[in-house]
C-alpha cells in the first residue's frame, strides 16, 4: 500500500521564513528587553496561557508581564529550536521547543531554566504574521 507522506506546511517559503522570525523574535525581544519588537508579535487580541504563570488576553497584557517579570533579571538566554510549521483546515500552526536560562541580576543569586514548547495559532495581519493564541506546555522548570 503506496501511502503519499506530506512534508511541508503548504504555504510558501516567505511565510514559513516570516513565522520562523516572529519566533525567534519573542526569544529576541525577551532578551534583549525590546519590548516594542515583542509586542509586535502577538495579535491585538491573542490568549496567551502560559500555565502556572498566568494567562493573559492581548499584546499588551502579556507583553506587560514579561517586561516586569525580566526587570530585576540579569541575562537571560531564550532559545527556539524544532520549529514546525502546520495548516490545518485553513489554520497556521506551530510548535516550537523552548530552553530558557534565565541569570539573575547579582552574582550568587538562584539560575532557573525552564523547558518546553510552544504551540501557536497563527493569523496574517496588515502587519504580518503574528501569533492569535500560544499554549506554554512546561516540560522542566528549575
Amino acid at each position: 500500500m503506496n501511502q503519499a507522506i506530506r512534508i511541508g506546511s503548504g504555504l510558501s517559503a516567505q511565510d514559513e521564513r516570516a513565522i520562523t522570525a516572529v519566533l525567534i523574535g519573542y526569544a529576541t525581544g525577551i532578551d534583549q528587553r525590546d519590548w516594542g519588537l515583542f509586542h509586535s508579535l502577538f495579535t491585538f487580541d491573542c490568549d496567551a496561557d502560559y500555565g502556572s504563570f498566568g494567562k493573559w488576553h492581548g499584546a499588551n497584557a502579556i507583553t506587560e508581564f514579561m517586561k516586569q517579570a525580566h526587570a530585576d533579571l540579569g541575562a537571560t538566554l531564550h532559545r527556539i529550536s524544532n520549529i514546525a510549521i502546520s495548516t490545518v483546515d485553513g489554520q497556521v500552526h506551530a510548535r516550537c521547543y523552548i530552553d530558557a536560562m534565565l541569570k539573575p541580576m547579582n552574582e550568587g543569586g538562584p539560575l532557573h531554566r525552564g523547558i518546553g514548547y510552544y504551540d501557536d495559532l497563527f493569523t496574517r495581519t496588515a502587519s504580518g504574521w503574528q501569533i492569535a493564541r500560544r499554549h506554554f506546555h512546561a516540560l522542566l522548570l528549575e
